[in-house]
């Protein structure tokens, strides 16, 4: 029996296949399933154009596995689509005719420009962030480029260029050298140059990657205990990191996979050129790409633009029947004290929202009871789907979430990419804060206070005499106040 709940997104992909189930709860997507697999379409591409017989049956061998998956799903909620290696084969018509009887579903063609739309999509409906923005993903056999604002795209362009045809290109003999990697980059640039003019000219205020090689670049950083931000100055040195290697067979990066380790130099040296031509200052990852375009073009035919970070926000207050009112009142109180604090702070740009959101999800460890619920809310987080959030910034609310109360747990706060940690330990400062003065939990209960940052001191001034008459928060105030000057950052509550 068809489960009307389910919805299945399939990319088969030059480098690899890949297929997303999910259910919708709560307004949101939950992921059942993702099935992955490496097919390399694009290493089976010869030179008259044919697929070999050996990239046809790798192919036509993974779709037996995502076949039995399909069966219990609404063909009108099934989504497959072929990309660039499938594009250019000449015998596509071989591989479309038993794909399509092995599925039971059509496969749809893509071009180039309806490809790099649907990425783009998929980073609009899972990435937060405001303004224009450059989207950038490296695939096998092609790299799609797209600017746009909020969920709609203004300059697409998708280049034949990969990591799995710059590798056979430029990397045959599997040794990492400045020669092969400087053609890799050459060759890159000389593919970038007519249309690079016209990215600059419209321009971006943010970069997001939404490829294999972009994780891969991140999750290396992260383990080298470095920040989310990509730069072209952490590719060059990964790029000579690599080189120490001298042979594919052994690249080994602390976080780099065997499984990505083969095609990582010739998308690094692609992302090395793109940065250098389009002057791109940094870049984060994507919450997501083309299969979620795919997905959220079925979920979402409503097309009502929301931020990734509020939709998700919203499906998890929904979901663990969080109090919103009580959730808001506790934002705008630490956000009304970050903002006098701010002042004598260089606040990282991420600072406030994910102060916002930690006050928004603070009772989510409720759920489950009120001993440990600092502890549970730090697991949900950890271990849920965050669209919108960056790995970073999930472990960075996980972070704030678990110091919400009782004593402080630095490691995590310390440990986090995402911000800086003395900018972590004041928003788990001022989120303690905020709760305390919101206990009441009633409209117009939230005294009208000051607070004041010098060093790592705070002096939080309450009216005159309002002690006296508000013994319960007096009372965790005062504790707080202890607890915060034990760990070396005093804290001073004053009337006036």
């Amino acid at each position: 029996m068809n489960n009307a709940a389910l919805y299945a997104a399939v990319d088969l992909g030059s480098n690899s296949f890949h297929m997303l189930v999910v259910d919708e709860v709560a307004g949101a997507c939950r992921t059942l399933a993702k099935v992955k697999r490496k097919v390399r379409l694009a290493a089976g591409l010869q030179a008259d154009g044919n697929l070999d017989d050996a990239s046809l049956q790798r192919g036509w061998d993974c779709l037996q596995l995502f076949a039995e998956q399909l069966q219990d799903i609404p063909a009108d909620h099934i989504r497959i689509v072929g990309t660039a290696t499938l594009r250019l084969a000449r015998n596509i018509d071989v591989f479309l005719a038993k794909a399509e009887a092995i599925l039971g579903h059509p496969v749809r063609i893509i071009s180039g420009e309806q490809e790099a739309g649907l990425i783009y999509e998929g980073v609009a409906w899972t990435s937060s962030g405001t303004g224009r923005r450059l989207v950038i993903d490296i695939g096998g056999a092609s790299t799609e480029l797209v600017v746009g604002e909020g969920v709609s795209a203004q300059l697409l362009n998708s280049l034949n260029m990969g990591c799995v045809t710059w590798l056979s290109r430029y990397f045959s003999d599997e040794q990492l050298n400045d020669a092969n990697f400087d053609n890799a980059i050459a060759a890159a640039r000389e593919v970038l140059t007519p249309v690079a003019a016209a990215y600059l000219a419209l321009g971006w205020q943010t970069c997001i990657g939404a490829s294999g090689t972009i994780q891969a670049i991140q999750e290396i950083m992260i383990s080298q205990g470095q920040d989310e931000q990509i730069t072209l100055k952490k590719l060059l040195q990964l790029k000579q990191d690599a080189i120490a290697c001298q042979h594919i067979n052994q690249l080994t990066l602390p976080g780099l996979t065997l499984e990505r380790s083969h095609v990582f130099p010739s998308g690094l040296a692609i992302l090395i050129a793109l940065f250098d031509l389009l002057a791109i200052n940094d870049m984060v990852l994507a919450g997501g790409a083309l299969r979620e375009g795919l997905m959220y073009g079925m979920l979402l035919s409503d097309r009502q633009e929301c931020d990734a970070r509020e939709r998700t926000a919203n499906s998890l207050i929904e979901r663990y029947q969080l109090d919103r009112e009580q959730a808001e009142r506790v934002r705008n109180t630490a956000l009304n004290a970050l903002a006098q604090v701010a002042n004598n702070q260089a606040l990282d740009v991420s600072a406030k929202p994910m102060l916002a959101w930690a006050c928004m999800l603070y009772e989510l460890g409720l759920w489950i009871e009120y001993k440990r619920a600092p502890e549970h809310a730090a697991y949900i987080i950890h271990h849920i789907d965050l669209p919108g959030f960056t790995h970073p910034q999930q472990q960075l609310l996980g972070a704030l979430l678990l110091n919400q109360r009782g004593d402080f747990q630095l490691e995590p706060l310390t440990k986090q990419s995402a911000i800086a940690a003395d900018q972590a330990i004041l928003l788990a400062r001022l989120l303690r804060l905020a709760i305390i003065l919101c206990l009441r939990r009633t409209q117009g209960t939230v005294p009208d206070f000051k607070i004041s940052a010098q060093g790592q001191q705070l002096t939080l001034t309450l009216p005159a005499h309002w002690r006296q008459t508000h013994h319960l928060r007096a009372s965790e105030l005062q504790q707080e106040a202890q607890r915060q000057t034990e760990m070396g950052w005093p804290l001073v509550i004053a009337e006036g």
